[in-house]
């Protein structure tokens, strides 16, 4: 290589650099000189990016509440079976977070979030032919009939783990674990139920040594009758009482779920009945003529084809209703938001909730997708209020630093004034008075309108002061000999000069404005529930129990929040030593 070329090619030094680079060039290239100003932006850019785009992928429902998810800690094991099971399965049933199976030997085995009494299961069962998971329990039959159950008894205070005697006689055929109750059915026809009748009320009466199957939901329980009809168990009213006439007499198989019950006639098609959420009475009709079994869990059925397929309908919220292309299915299995479907060979299928990235929180709310929504709430929310406060500060102070004088005096003193007044009690009492009946917008709203006014005092004086030192400058005094107008002298030649300083302090106190948000929220006095910001995430920690126990309901919304607003702190910081080099060596 020529010494022409090497020369070309040599690094100009920082004085011959900055003869050809422009200030703003000069700038940037410092910026981004420092590790730590691009982790910032790094962290930020991300937070924002998450909370932007990965709502369309993790949609949250605002107004979800189930209380059988209530409280789950973070995971995504609730379908992740043993290896042990694949081709080597005879029965599996679900529960709300986990799931309980028998393989071809007869023995037990239980996967997902368990606790301790789901982990605890009996000894010596022997040949286990039937398990059945419920909300927190599970029961097992051996082939002797005799019935046991583990896992979480609520205290004893429904005696849920009590199995009564009649039910411990050893000709027990069928079980069923529910909400928090349990069902066992004899060889007579009779039925045995132990546990938490309070919630779902079973009577037995009228239907005595007639039952060949039970269908459990969160009320009460359907039986499917020797003579094959259908009948409604429970004490009260309630949806699924209005049984079709058309299916009595021909019913092979009965499910139900939460909102409504199905029933698989001799022909092979399916009847359901009770409220029609999220399409559960629309059965698809490419089912129908061609059912074999039926499977209900929470608010979704699942359907077994003759032709080796399954079908799901109803609520897909948390993708439970996503049935997968297979063929070959024997055996299908749901309950709450899992589906099992279990082939010739014994291979496994499963679709539904996984589980929960962030974990649940006390409504059963996935925390993940309401961590994301929050943060593009509270980002908005403190954006905008910085917004309403910079345009107020920076017309206040231009004016008062420009004009001088009469008008600086009585616009500073106004600031000082203001800037006296606490800001967090006349947030809350502006809060408090301000919301009244406003709604979820009106509350948003409010809230950036409160920080905006609130904190335009800080930049007022910033302005100020850059107005005060900039107003003697040369081409200020050239501009006003030309007989340019005050506001184009301010607004086009004065502040332009010293925007950067100003954007360095707006971005530091965008932090600011977020966590004030978050504050406010975290108080009940700012946006509230449904809507989610990290604020409000954030107020289950005024609880010793969530603090300890249930540490994820407050320590992600801490995360993020924390991340971006120290991330704000160091970008503002890294501008500020772009603009002054000389601060870095204070």
């Amino acid at each position: 290589m020529s010494d022409a070329k090497k020369d070309k090619k040599k690094k100009l030094s920082i004085y011959e650099e900055e003869k050809v680079q422009s200030p703003l060039r000069t700038m940037v290239r410092m910026f981004f000189t420092r590790k730590i100003t691009i982790l910032g932006l790094s962290v930020f850019g991300f937070v924002v990016l998450s909370c932007l785009i990965l709502p369309f992928f993790f949609p949250t429902e605002r107004l979800f509440v189930d209380s059988t998810q209530r409280n789950l800690p973070p995971s995504g094991n609730f379908m992740k079976f043993p290896k042990t099971l694949e081709g080597n399965v005879r029965q599996i049933s679900a529960g709300n977070a986990f799931a309980a199976g028998i393989d071809n030997d007869g023995n037990v085995h239980v996967w997902g979030n368990l606790n301790e009494g789901l982990r605890a299961v009996p000894e010596g069962m022997g040949n286990v032919v039937q398990v059945s998971a419920g909300l927190s329990h599970v029961l097992a039959l051996n082939d002797r009939g005799e019935v046991f159950t583990w896992g979480n008894d609520r205290g004893g205070v429904f005696k849920l783990l009590d199995i009564p005697g009649e039910a411990q006689e050893g000709d027990i055929v069928e079980i069923y674990a529910g909400d928090q109750i349990s069902v066992a059915l004899d060889s007579g026809g009779d039925i045995h139920v132990w546990g938490n009748q309070n919630i779902v009320s079973i009577r037995a009466s009228g239907v005595r040594g007639r039952v060949k199957q039970i269908a459990l939901n969160n009320l009460t329980a359907i039986a499917l009758l020797d003579d094959a009809t259908v009948a409604c168990l429970s004490i009260v009213s309630v949806p699924f009482d209005r049984i079709p006439e058309e299916i009595q007499g021909r019913t092979v198989k009965i499910a139900s779920n939460d909102k409504a019950c199905i029933a698989l006639l001799d022909d092979g098609t399916v009847t359901a009945w009770g409220l029609n959420e999220n399409g559960l009475l629309d059965i698809p009709e490419n089912v129908q003529g061609r059912v074999k079994d039926v499977a209900g869990g929470r608010s979704h059925f699942t359907a077994l084809l003759d032709d080796g397929t399954v079908e799901s309908w109803g609520s897909n919220l948390l993708k439970q209703a996503d049935s997968p292309s297979v063929s070959g299915i024997e055996q299908i299995a749901a309950s709450y938001y899992q589906n099992y479907a279990v082939d010739g060979n014994g291979k496994i299928t499963t679709w539904g909730l996984k589980g929960y990235f962030f974990g649940t929180d006390d409504y059963g709310r996935d925390i993940f997708s309401r961590l994301l929504a929050g943060g593009r709430v509270s980002l908005f929310a403190g954006a905008i209020s910085i917004i309403i406060s910079s345009v107020l500060g920076i017309i206040i102070g231009s004016i008062s630093g420009y004009f001088g004088g009469r008008v600086d005096v009585l616009l500073m003193r106004f600031a000082e004034i203001w800037s006296a007044i606490p800001f967090l009690p006349i947030a809350i009492i502006l809060s408090y008075i301000l919301a009244g009946n406003l709604g979820e917008v009106g509350r948003l709203i409010m809230t950036m309108l409160i920080l905006g006014i609130l904190g335009w005092p800080a930049i007022g004086r910033l302005v100020r002061a850059q107005m005060l030192a900039a107003r003697e400058n040369d081409y200020v005094l050239a501009a006003r000999a030309m007989g340019v107008n005050t506001r184009n002298i301010i607004f086009r030649h004065i502040f332009p000069n010293i925007l950067t300083i100003v954007a360095v302090n707006l971005m530091i106190r965008l932090a600011g404005s977020i966590l004030s948000e978050s504050m406010l929220s975290y108080l009940g006095m700012g946006i509230m529930e449904p809507t989610p910001t990290w604020g409000n995430m954030l107020s289950g920690s005024q609880n010793l129990t969530v603090i300890t126990v249930y540490w994820w309901r407050w320590a992600f919304a801490a995360i993020f929040l924390g991340l971006s607003t120290l991330s704000l702190n160091i970008i503002g910081d890294g501008v500020r030593e772009a603009i002054d080099p000389k601060a870095s060596g204070r």
